[in-house]
């Protein structure tokens, strides 16, 4: 389900790219405003206060990383990042500094969209502060420290199920493996990707369907781990 009121700032040099993504944005029913820059987007995004922002990274006047880190010093809007800067590197930096996502171009209007409702959603679930989450056929209860898939109990250790539950928490979002490693091992942690690795096959093998051929939760190559949000589609 969408959200027909809320308000996105497209922020894109290319007058193109933002007409595209106005009349895709637009037909979802979206309210859009448009930016050129990051200095035009930093104005609107004070003025407006905006639900969420579609970000291009290479701006005229600075890269638009910068708009992140300064966002994320006052403001925790959705920032989903559309770039050709299809490098793992980007990506990594991107997200570390409070991106919620990253799309590369060329694009599909339907996978943004998608990724539009996800992180929306997400923002609902982080306001609302469930102790209860629920991701489909999957249910993470927090007090209880109690799981259940399709009403059938789930046995987890301890960190299994706070990798989860901070993955459920984000559903549809990437996370950093660096940002999941630091939430649920701690700071010393930070560069265990293999660590994570492991912990991740321990949940698909109790989760999935196949294993092998994951569903639920997915891999960003090189960057980290994403929960599927089942109602994207």
């Amino acid at each position: 389900m969408t959200t027909p009121t809320a308000r996105i700032l497209v922020v894109d040099d290319e007058p193109q790219i933002r007409r595209f993504l106005r009349l895709g944005l637009t037909a979802a029913g979206y309210r859009v405003d448009e930016a050129g820059s990051v200095a035009e987007a930093e104005k609107l995004a004070a003025a407006i206060d905006p639900d969420l922002i579609v970000l291009d990274l290479g701006l005229p006047d600075r890269d638009g990383k910068v708009l992140i880190a300064d966002l994320r010093r006052r403001s925790d809007v959705p920032v989903i990042v559309l770039s050709a800067r299809d490098i793992e590197a980007e990506k990594i930096a991107a997200l570390d500094l409070g991106a919620d996502d990253y799309v590369a171009k060329p694009f599909g209007i339907g996978e943004l969209l998608a990724r539009v409702r996800a992180a929306l959603r997400g923002r609902r679930r982080d306001a609302a502060a469930p102790e209860v989450l629920r991701v489909g056929a999957l249910v993470i209860d927090g007090p209880a420290h109690r799981v259940t898939l399709a009403g059938e109990p789930v046995k987890l250790t301890p960190k299994e199920f706070d990798l989860l539950a901070l993955l459920a928490a984000h559903a549809g979002r990437v996370l950093p493996h660096r940002t999941i490693l630091t939430k649920v091992w701690g700071p010393g942690h930070a560069e265990d990707t293999q660590y994570l690795r492991v912990f991740v096959g321990q949940l698909r093998a109790k989760l999935e369907a196949d294993p092998a051929m994951p569903t639920l939760i997915l891999t960003e190559p090189g960057v980290g781990y994403r929960l599927a949000d089942t109602e994207e589609g």
